[in-house]
C-alpha cells in the first residue's frame, strides 16, 4: 500500500475511533447517566454494557494513534527539532516536558487509591468517616435486603416511603425510587427515624 494511501486509511480510523468515543462518552454521561444502572438500555445495553464498549474503543483509538505518530515520526522530529539553531535545545526541551507532563497527569488517576464511601456507596479517593453499616444502602438492594441488613421491618419502611403495601418485596430500590420519587436518602432517614423511635 502507498505511504499517502496508508496515512488516508489510519487518519479514517482514527476519526471514527474519535467519533466513536465521543458518542458513547456523551450518551453515558447524559443519556444513561450515572445511577440509571440496568434500568435504561439503548440497543438492549445498559450503561455498564456501554461503558465496556466505551473503554474498547478508547484502546483501539490510542492504538490508531500511535500508528499514526510512528508513520509522521519524521515530521515530529522536524517540528520539535527544526533546523540547527541556538533555541533549537530549548524546544527539544520544552517538547520533553510536555510530554513527561502529559504522561504523569495521564498516569496519576491509574496509581491514585481509591476507596469506597459507606454512606452512598460511591468510590472516592478520600476515607470514609462513616462506619454504619446498616446504612449502606445502594439501588440494587431489594426491599428485603433493606430490612435484613437495618432491622427495620418492611411494612414500617413501605408505610414510609408511601409505597402500596402489594409492592413485592424483591423489588429493587433502583427501581422503586425511579417509580415512586424516593432517594436514597430517605431510605436512611427511614431507618434512623425507626431506631429513634424504638
Amino acid at each position: 500500500m502507498k505511504r499517502p494511501t496508508l496515512n488516508f486509511a489510519i487518519d479514517a480510523v482514527a476519526f471514527a475511533g474519535f467519533v466513536l468515543l465521543t458518542t458513547t462518552g456523551v450518551l453515558m454521561r447524559y443519556v444513561l447517566p450515572p445511577g440509571s444502572g440496568h434500568f435504561r438500555t439503548i440497543w438492549g445495553l445498559d450503561r455498564h454494557g456501554w461503558g465496556h464498549i466505551h473503554f474498547w474503543i478508547s484502546f483501539i483509538f490510542l492504538g490508531i494513534l500511535a500508528v499514526h505518530l510512528v508513520l509522521h515520526w519524521r515530521w515530529i522530529l522536524n517540528v520539535i527539532i527544526g533546523r540547527p539553531r541556538e533555541e533549537s535545545g530549548l524546544r527539544v526541551a520544552l517538547g520533553v516536558v510536555g510530554l513527561v507532563g502529559l504522561l504523569a497527569l495521564a498516569v496519576a488517576p491509574l496509581l491514585s487509591s481509591v476507596e469506597t464511601d459507606l454512606e452512598t456507596g460511591r468510590e472516592r479517593s478520600l476515607s470514609s468517616p462513616h462506619k454504619d453499616k446498616s446504612l449502606e444502602i445502594w439501588g440494587s438492594m431489594t426491599l428485603l435486603d433493606v430490612e435484613q441488613t437495618s432491622k427495620v421491618p418492611l411494612e414500617y419502611i413501605r408505610k414510609q416511603l408511601n409505597l402500596p403495601p402489594d409492592v413485592e418485596k424483591d423489588k429493587r430500590l433502583g427501581y422503586l425510587k425511579k417509580t415512586y420519587g424516593f432517594t436514597m436518602e430517605d431510605v436512611r432517614h427511614v431507618i434512623r427515624k425507626y431506631r429513634e423511635e424504638h
